[in-house]
């Protein structure tokens, strides 16, 4: 069968990177386009980054295009510099990439490659969902011509991340949430209730770091994740949150999902930013989304590590 046809939205960030590379390792998805927002770090930076782990992975043709560097209505209150180093990758400098940005606005480049597919495409937004949102308001027509909307973003009984309440994608941008979850669009939210549990521990890591210079390029840039894990959650794993979603995007149905009815909480108090998942039925709202709600966390893993192993080898 021919390959899916993919775009990542993406604001890397050390599982962004993990994220691209996966894409990059699997045949089932070609990826046509990266797009970068606000987010770990600052839009110049996680475009730069977009381009040089693209040129690592010696895939400098896919083109990258810099969309939103802010939020909707509020400034994004904070970074994750504390998360992802300085850079977003965890202090490891790549080289420079040959390739230059495409000169077209992040959202324009996603239009035009949506309206000319002859085949649906699959969309990972795995960033705040600021371009997702902006995409929906200004082309509709090419918002309709989404196959499959992967989120990485949310949590459905699990709480927060960045506060009590809030995952950090959604807390980042709640209107963009709100508004891309309130679309018809067919999405997946690939949310902390699955990602929490699906951690890469040493062994994994250093599986594909043998493998070659990419993997072990790979594993420098997760030692900053490691790291944070340690010292603040005392584990010696990593949760590869944004790579789990790339592996639903990859390979539909790696996730157990119920359709639900999905609002975000786009007020100024302490919920700002919590996804509220009606868990109370199974919906048939045109606007309900595919919450991920159970996940095999070993086959996850395994399937990142192999995928991220055998990209190192070829590339040599």
């Amino acid at each position: 069968m021919a390959a899916t046809p993919l775009v990542i939205d993406t604001d890397p960030g050390i599982d962004d990177a993990l994220a691209i590379l996966l894409a990059l390792a699997s045949p089932e998805v070609d990826l046509r386009l990266v797009t970068t927002t606000h987010g770990n770090v600052d839009l110049a930076q996680t475009t730069e980054n977009a381009l040089r782990v693209l040129h690592l992975a010696g895939r400098s043709d896919v083109p990258v295009a810099a969309g939103a560097a802010e939020s909707l209505v509020y400034a994004q209150p904070e970074r994750a510099g504390h998360v992802h180093g300085r850079t977003g990758l965890g202090g490891v400098d790549l080289p420079p990439s040959p390739a230059a940005v495409d000169p077209r606005p992040a959202v324009v480049a996603l239009a035009e490659l949506l309206l000319a597919s002859e085949t649906p495409v699959t969309v990972a937004a795995i960033g705040p969902w600021t371009n997702v949102a902006l995409l929906l308001a200004t082309y509709p027509e090419a918002a309709a011509r989404i196959g499959r909307l992967v989120l990485m973003g949310g949590s459905a009984g699990r709480g927060g991340n960045v506060t009590a309440a809030a995952e950090f994608n959604v807390w980042a941008d709640p209107e963009a949430a709100a508004r891309v979850l309130g679309a018809t669009v067919p999405t997946v939210l690939v949310g902390l209730d699955v990602t929490l549990p699906t951690v890469l521990d040493e062994g994994g890591i250093a599986r594909f770091a043998a493998a070659g210079p990419v993997g072990a390029t790979a594993a420098a840039i997760l030692q900053q994740y490691l790291d944070h894990a340690r010292s603040s959650y005392g584990t010696t794993g990593v949760v590869v949150h944004d790579a789990l979603a790339l592996t639903e995007a990859i390979a539909p149905g790696t996730l157990g999902t119920v359709r639900r009815d999905v609002v975000v909480d786009t007020t100024r108090g302490a919920g700002r930013g919590q996804t509220l998942v009606d868990r109370r039925t199974v919906s048939d709202s045109p606007t309900a989304v595919d919450v991920a709600e159970t996940v095999d966390s070993p086959a996850a893993v395994e399937f990142l590590v192999s995928r991220l192993s055998d990209l190192a080898a070829r590339r040599g």
